[in-house]
């Protein structure tokens, strides 16, 4: 397309999840209801991981590092959902929208390392259990948490400069918050650079984890195939459970999000399941890990009676 017909984009206008206004109450208290799960949710974990010596540990340690990125996440985009669906001013200024993106871009990958690094304490703890305390200590999980973060944010950040330096024919993407694959559907050239580095450094920071995830569990899988106790198979399935169940609702939806990304409905399909991505996975994950893991829900307890005794 030529120069000339590029247009300044000072600004984009999010559609939301939809434009119909008499589905905006019921969208506004569904989001809601889901954002209050997931503050109380995870502040409830956060409290018990903090006020509950027996889970001063690595493990939940890292535990906790994930309910604060579940809150992040949620809070980078639905706060911003929840007034747009009240009213049909739903205009986002340039500096704004590129802001969003990166700290959705940077928050959204730390969540896969989170999960990474937990996946590599789980395998420790099944694989080489006499080792464990040894190997995985406090020092190694501060570690793995500050150099992820650094791998996200430069990657968010190289990400985001590149956005900010595309031009635009359009500002009204059909979405909720400011998401990259959308913007670049608004370019008005084939960002082939962009397109370049997301299919090579985009590709290896954001799938990396996952790829480990999966060989930590690989292997996981083979010592438990060697356990020819009953009870220690139910000891490692128990320790993994929890773990497992939360990787497989984070990475579930978003494979479901990116299947069939020509399809007529894969712009609604891409909102629906940024929903469940953003908003309801993190909202379940502190459920998942109270439910499924019994020191978790013994220090829940414990917190409980000790505060109930305080105000007696």
């Amino acid at each position: 397309m030529a120069e000339a017909n590029w247009t300044s984009v000072s600004e984009f206008v999010l559609l939301g999840l939809s434009e119909r206004q008499d589905l905006q109450p019921l969208i506004f208290a569904g989001l809601l209801a889901t954002y209050l799960v997931n503050l109380v949710g995870n502040s409830v974990l956060l409290l018990a991981v903090w006020a509950d010596p027996q889970l001063h540990s690595p493990m939940y340690f890292l535990l906790s590092q994930l309910a604060v990125v579940d809150v992040s996440f949620t809070s980078i985009t639905l706060p911003q959902a929840l007034v747009h669906s009240l009213t049909l001013h739903r205009t986002v200024p340039f500096a704004s929208c590129m802001a969003q993106l990166f700290l959705f871009m940077a928050v959204g990958n730390m969540e896969g390392y989170l999960l990474a690094a937990m996946a590599y304490d789980r395998y420790v703890a099944v694989c080489d259990p006499l080792r464990y305390a040894a190997v995985v200590t406090r020092s190694l999980c501060l570690k793995m948490v500050a150099a992820s973060w650094v791998v996200v944010i430069s990657h968010a950040l190289l990400n985001t400069i590149m956005a900010a330096q595309l031009r635009y024919c359009g500002n009204r993407p059909q979405h909720f918050f400011c998401n990259l694959q959308i913007l670049l559907h608004l370019s008005c050239t084939r960002p082939y650079v962009h397109e370049l580095v997301l299919g090579t450094e985009g590709v290896f920071v954001v799938l990396a984890p996952f790829a480990f995830i999966l060989a930590s569990y690989a292997r996981i899988a083979l010592a438990v195939a060697r356990l020819r106790s009953a009870q220690a198979l139910r000891k490692a399935l128990s320790t993994c459970g929890s773990h497992l169940a939360v990787v497989t609702l984070t990475y579930g939806t978003v494979i479901l999000s990116y299947r069939n990304p020509e399809s007529r409905n894969a712009p609604e399909r891409d909102r629906v399941a940024a929903i469940f991505y953003t908003t309801v996975a993190p909202a379940l994950n502190p459920l998942i890990y109270s439910l499924r893991n019994k020191d978790v829900a013994a220090a829940l307890r414990r917190v409980r009676r000790k505060i109930l005794g305080r105000g007696k």
